[in-house]
């Protein structure tokens, strides 16, 4: 074992030690009581065999960085994307007549003969709702269309065929080849929906695809006869989704990602930013018999109908010059009854106040339509009216409606 190192005292402190040794007999005598103790202390301050080094504790590996979460409106979008396409159409359109330039003979011979007809084209929006290959569209876009191709999310380019159109309730099913991966998007149920949920819509407006806009719905059963669209049957979803050309026939989707309504319309002009969809619940409707190949019948009565609410029949019936007395009522005042109709062969007239239908209270046209629509063809449907200062019911079985044109 290597010697202690001497402790070295300066010189006047050595001549001291004759002087402070009566003192330091007692320190000396503590220090051998407390030798075992130093020396057990001095002991571990010699180098001794290296002792293995205490393990450092581990460090914790640095934690990958979160991810950032993503909205609900990409969550929701990332749900339908894949479904929704793109629809081009062409259509031979006769032309207006020849442009006078070409009966110069030498024009015709730089130019050829004009041709007889011009090819007009348009573009839309769909969503797929069978993976089997059926896309779902409005009729606008593709009523009276020669070709139809459709662009999927992934950018594939197949040709479709239109199944079947409604011009009744805008809507219309395209037929296209069913490819690997074909998504169809979930539908949700348009009966939930409140004033106030929100509504993501997506399409390809003006060309643009994989647009996305978000709003909320602004309105349930808007109907489509105010909005100046006299041939339609439609209680539309109004949103302030931007909403625009090219758009028509893409989804309208909920917060959770599914369809609920198929776009159809926009406001344009003073108060533009007003979008309205058709409801899902009438689209899958009509979508499955359109899928089928079945035409989709709808019940007609053959009237032309106004509302009429108690507050205005009571301001009419005060101005003298009034020619009728109108029931103080609300209800769907007939206007017109169109000759040789279902209206017509029950007797009903103009001036009647239809107040009640298939024993359910009809408070405006819109209530009265609905109740038709649910009817069926050829069986009788009761009539409340209202006629001067009395009550009558009629019987009236609804027929088909006439196809337009």
């Amino acid at each position: 074992m290597p010697p202690f190192r001497r402790l070295i005292l300066p010189r006047a402190l050595a001549g001291l030690l004759p002087v402070l040794s009566p003192f330091l007999a007692p320190v000396l005598v503590a220090l051998l009581v407390l030798s075992a103790p130093i020396g057990a202390a001095a002991s571990a301050l010699e180098p001794g065999p290296a002792a293995a080094p205490a393990p450092l504790a581990a460090t914790p590996a640095a934690e990958p960085p979160l991810a950032k979460p993503r909205s609900f409106v990409a969550e929701a979008v990332h749900r339908v994307a894949a479904s929704v396409v793109r629809i081009d159409t062409e259509r031979n359109v006769p032309p207006g007549g020849l442009d006078p330039a070409f009966s110069d003979p030498l024009l015709r011979e730089l130019f050829g003969e004009p041709s007889s007809r011009s090819r007009e084209r348009g573009q839309g929006s769909g969503v797929v709702i069978d993976r089997q290959g059926l896309v779902l569209t409005n009729a606008h876009v593709v009523d009276g269309v020669d070709r139809v191709e459709v662009t999927l999310a992934d950018g594939q380019q197949v040709d479709g065929s239109v199944l079947g159109i409604d011009p009744v309730t805008d809507l219309a099913v395209v037929r296209i080849e069913p490819v690997a991966e074909l998504r169809a998007a979930p539908l949700g149920d348009s009966e939930a929906l409140e004033v106030g949920d929100w509504a993501i819509a997506l399409g390809t407006p003006y060309g643009l695809e994989r647009t996305v806009t978000l709003g909320i719905v602004s309105s349930l059963h808007r109907n489509i006869n105010s909005l100046g669209f006299s041939d339609k049957r439609l209680e539309l979803i109004q949103t302030d989704a931007a909403i625009n050309p090219g758009n028509s026939g893409g989804p309208l989707i909920n917060g959770a990602g599914e369809v609920v309504g198929i776009n159809t319309l926009v406001r344009s002009g003073p108060g533009a930013g007003l979008g309205f969809a058709i409801p899902i619940n009438l689209a899958k409707e009509v979508a499955g018999q359109l899928g089928r190949g079945i035409k989709v019948v709808h019940p007609y009565l053959g009237v032309q109908l106004v509302p009429l609410t108690a507050r205005l029949a009571r301001d009419y019936n005060r101005d003298p010059n009034a020619l009728v007395t109108l029931p103080e009522r609300d209800g769907a005042l007939i206007q017109t009854v169109l000759p040789d109709s279902p209206a017509q062969r029950a007797g009903l007239r103009r001036g009647d106040l239809v107040v009640a239908a298939a024993d359910q209270a009809v408070a405006n046209p819109a209530r009265l339509l609905r109740l038709v629509e649910a009817s069926h063809i050829g069986e009788s449907l009761a009539i409340t009216v209202l006629r001067g200062d009395r009550e009558l019911r009629l019987t009236i079985r609804p027929e088909a409606l006439p196809a337009a044109g």
